[in-house]
């Protein structure tokens, strides 16, 4: 489509003001004016006019709007933001602070009209020249209400109608008789404008803006739609500027974490040295938001506030390991060479190593040592690529020093007994299941905490690990259950006869997870905005795909040539197509069962051609982190399987031998 077929397209939608014919009286050549345009949203606003859904001017410190009504001006994340109980207490204060404002410059303006006087008729709204400062007039004085015949409702509503000064206190009404026979609020009107972009006639995304005027005169019983109390603010929307759904209700307070978040400006509060400074900026500012991006879905800027930066600030040991993944992330993505970028990568890595030893001498504070050595685990997992040859300690080596302080803080014992469908389960927990269940998949033995899997998928209770990672719970317990009957096998501790009745009770689990395929489904809605539970049930499927995959590459004597694997390997490509790509997309997010596919493709098959269509889409981001390992121990699978094919030696690549002979030590999580 060209660009001026897709500019008539966009402009076919906006809205357009109705003609209006001179009537009688009117003034010859008059014309109507144009309609308002409708603004765009900023996304860098304060929190506050986000909440409101009001413009804001973003002004330094303090904008305009909560200036005027003596608002406390949020930029960054308030604790009242993330939770739905203080969200709804922010908003009726707002509300109930407006409405005062409201009443008081009514009451000001109205000194000198008659009792008798209908209120509908003595009293007007309040204009710009109520206001002592000097603000934009969007009424002409003598025709700002509404039922005047010379009002314009072309005009654009102000953002700021409401504002006023702080000092102004509101009198007391109910004291005074003068005030009963006044309505005791206004009426408020909301105005909803929407604006609609197609192309090539498929709606795009849609706009919605709402602005809300009062009036004392009651509207007529029929014109206007009633709205509940509530609804002066859509509680459906939230004006982010992110990815989340507009139209699901998520859980903003789901996690336990370890950390109360941050009350002041990070950068100041965590001290290192000058040289550090930079290293600790680009991990803020560019690797931060690569670590948890399902998280982030889920729960917008919990992953920064209420995990990453308050660790930074209290834990050194945590920050030396940040540093370290930072100049990893410098000198992959720009091409850093030389001694000095090597030197703070084994610099910090060095002194997070043996922060770490002291730490564990000490036998205290055993849960800043468990998020440390978390992050040296999975944080790797961001950054890099394939054939960085720097010396490290290998992931399952620190994973063991994990589980030991995870066992002494009791914390599967916690997950255990507390089967509460609403309870709050510890993140660090939660994050080491992540690791343990699709890492004992990698390196071929059974997961640490097999069995506290097993216990809450016969509870049916939640680890959390849905909203952590994108899978549901239920699946990657039956991944656990796999993982340990691959390990049996690798350990020669059971017949081929006990086998195949093992993967047949599995294959009859998973039957009983199976959705309809109606409920698969493309997961950005009509407006644009991502839902995070549809893209939780079309990764869940993924996994689900490969979770098979990998059972039936346990049966004895399989090939990847069987048609049935096949078969589930071409419907792993087609649900492929219901996961975002590119560097919005959550390819990143999908490693392990990419890996699982891929390992059991064929030259000809279309998930070859898909991934490779998808690792384009990517562009240099497909080279860093799990997913450019991934790709990498791919290439060198095929290069050996299609080899033997073609000689015909009826040799069976498997990946992990492929890991072990080139000395590679990758998570593919």
């Amino acid at each position: 489509m060209s660009t001026q077929q897709a500019g008539q397209t966009v402009k076919s939608a906006t809205p357009v003001a109705p003609k209006t014919t001179p009537t009688k009286g009117s003034p010859k050549g008059s014309e109507p004016k144009p309609a308002s345009k409708m603004h765009r949203r900023s996304r860098s606003g304060c929190f506050t006019c986000r909440l409101r859904r009001k413009k804001c001017d973003e002004g330094k410190n303090q904008c305009k709007a909560c200036k005027h009504l003596g608002l406390k001006c949020e930029y960054k994340r308030p604790m009242w933001w993330s939770n739905n109980e203080q969200r709804k207490q922010q908003k009726d204060t707002i509300k109930n602070i407006i409405k005062r404002t409201k009443m008081s410059e009514k009451t000001a303006q109205t000194g000198a009209s008659t009792a008798g006087t209908p209120p509908g008729l003595s009293h007007s709204l309040p204009t710009s020249a109520t206001y002592s400062e000097a603000t934009a007039r969007t009424r002409a004085a003598s025709v700002e209400s509404q039922h005047s015949p010379a009002y314009d409702f072309n005009q654009p509503l102000s953002h700021d109608y409401y504002d006023f000064h702080p000092h102004v206190v509101s009198p007391a009404y109910d004291a005074n008789l003068h005030y009963q026979p006044f309505p005791s609020t206004p009426y408020e009107v909301d105005i909803k404008t929407e604006r609609q972009m197609f192309v090539n006639d498929v709606p795009t995304r849609r706009d919605s803006s709402i602005s809300t005027f009062s009036t004392y005169q009651p509207p007529p019983p029929h014109s206007l739609t009633s709205y509940p109390e509530d609804d002066w603010i859509n509680e459906n929307i939230y004006d982010t500027g992110d990815m989340f759904s507009a139209e699901e209700g998520l859980d903003m307070d789901f996690f336990d974490f370890s950390h109360g978040a941050p009350q002041a400006s990070q950068q100041a509060l965590i001290q290192v040295d000058e040289c550090d400074r930079p290293l600790l900026d680009h991990f803020i500012d560019n690797v931060l938001r690569l670590i948890f991006p399902i998280l982030e879905v889920n729960q917008h800027g919990s992953a920064r506030t209420e995990v990453i930066l308050p660790a930074l600030e209290s834990n050194r040991c945590y920050l030396h390991c940040c540093l370290s993944i930072s100049a990893i992330h410098l000198k992959s993505t720009r091409g850093l060479q030389g001694e000095q970028i090597d030197s703070d990568i084994m610099r910090h890595r060095y002194a997070t190593i043996t922060e770490l030893c002291e730490a564990l001498k000490l036998d205290t504070n055993h849960l800043q040592i468990l998020e440390a050595t978390l992050g040296m685990i999975f944080f790797q997992c961001s950054v890099g690529r394939p054939g960085d040859a720097l010396p490290d300690i290998p992931w399952h080596s620190h994973f063991e020093a994990a589980t030991n302080l995870v066992r002494k803080l009791e914390l599967p014992h916690a997950m255990i007994h507390d089967n509460n469908a609403r309870s709050h389960p510890p993140f660090n927990m939660t994050l080491t299941s992540w690791i343990d269940i699709l890492g004992a998949t990698v390196i071929g033995r059974s997961p640490q905490f097999a069995d506290t899997y097993r216990e809450k998928n016969q509870s049916g209770s939640t680890s959390g690990l849905c909203e952590l990672m994108g899978c549901e719970d239920s699946m990657m317990y039956l991944i656990s259950e796999i993982a340990c009957l691959d390990a049996l096998k690798s350990n020669h501790g059971i017949n081929d006869m006990q086998l195949c009745q093992l993967i047949g009770s599995l294959g009859n689990s998973l039957d009983t997870t199976e959705v309809t395929p109606e409920s698969l489904a493309w997961p950005y809605s009509n407006t644009g905005a991502l839902r995070p539970r549809q893209l939780s049930r079309n990764m869940t499927s993924i996994f689900r795909l490969a979770a098979r995959i990998y059972l039936c590459s346990l049966v004895p004597h399989s090939t990847k040539a069987d048609p049935t694997m096949q078969g589930l390997v071409e419907r792993f490509t087609s649900g492929l197509q219901l996961i975002p790509h590119g560097p919005d997309g959550f390819d990143r997010s999908i490693v392990w069962p990419l890996l699982i596919a891929g390992s059991q493709s064929t030259p000809h098959s279309t998930f070859r051609q898909v991934l490779a269509g998808r690792i384009a889409s990517l562009g240099e981001h497909a080279e860093f982190g799990s997913f450019g390992r991934m790709v990498r121990l791919l290439q060198e699978v095929w290069c050996q399987s299609d080899e033997a094919d073609r000689t015909g030696s009826g040799l069976n690549v498997h990946w992990r031998d492929v890991m072990q002979q080139k000395g590679w030590d990758f998570l593919l999580i």
